[in-house]
């Protein structure tokens, strides 16, 4: 079993985004995906504090210290990129002005509920800050995570035990040993990593797999 890397994950994700989409990344996992658009495309990513057109991060020997993410983390800016106030970037979320947003989760459900709350213990993260504004606001969410936790119980479930950020807003999952959409059926895989059998993959998902109709 050779599961995908982070950057795997992060580029599957930024490869299957289609031309001309404006784009919000959560914090966390989902930064990585601003990384792997060429330059030639046009993908217009938003971040929640204030930019539209956020670039990847930057070398280490040009960071613009007062340039960051929702997350507190460095970032460039493309061509063309316009810093907004506060207020304005959540008019463009709960405009319906996105076309996707990308999350992590703790939790997926089968019928599209996702749980992403934080407690924010070491303050790094202000509880769920924009996350439901963002899966009620943007057209589509889609969800970067680990398959499992650490010790090895699945995240994709039939019924989140978490808190829920919102209702059945996931339509699509990254993670690192699958591609799996959210259909009417449930978990509907698209991918598997190489070496990950249908089998093995529903092992370690606590719902049911469906193979693509």
């Amino acid at each position: 079993m050779k599961p995908f890397g982070r950057a795997e994950m992060a580029a599957k994700l930024a490869a299957d985004i289609p031309e001309g989409w404006y784009v919000n990344l959560g914090i966390g996992l989902p930064t990585l995906v601003a990384d792997y658009v060429p330059a030639e495309r046009e993908v217009v990513f938003h971040s929640e504090n204030g930019i539209l057109g956020m670039g990847p991060a930057p070398p280490e020997d040009a960071v613009d210290t007062w340039l960051v993410n929702a997350g507190k983390e460095n970032v460039t800016l493309r061509t063309g990129a316009s810093l907004v106030h506060h207020a304005d970037s959540f008019m463009m979320i709960r405009g319906g002005h996105l076309d996707l947003c990308v999350l992590g989760a703790y939790e997926v459900a089968a019928n599209g509920d996702i749980a992403n709350w934080t407690t924010s213990l070491n303050d790094a993260v202000p509880a769920v800050g924009g996350a439901m504004d963002l899966a009620a606001g943007a057209r589509r969410l889609w969800v970067m995570m680990e398959h499992t936790t650490k010790d090895g119980r699945p995240r994709l479930v039939e019924r989140c035990a978490y808190p829920l950020t919102a209702l059945a807003a996931v339509k699509r999952i990254y993670t690192n040993l699958a591609v799996i959409d959210v259909s009417a059926r449930g978990f509907e895989v698209r991918l598997v990593a190489d070496g990950v059998s249908f089998e093995a993959l529903q092992e370690r998902t606590g719902a049911k797999l469906h193979r693509p109709a």
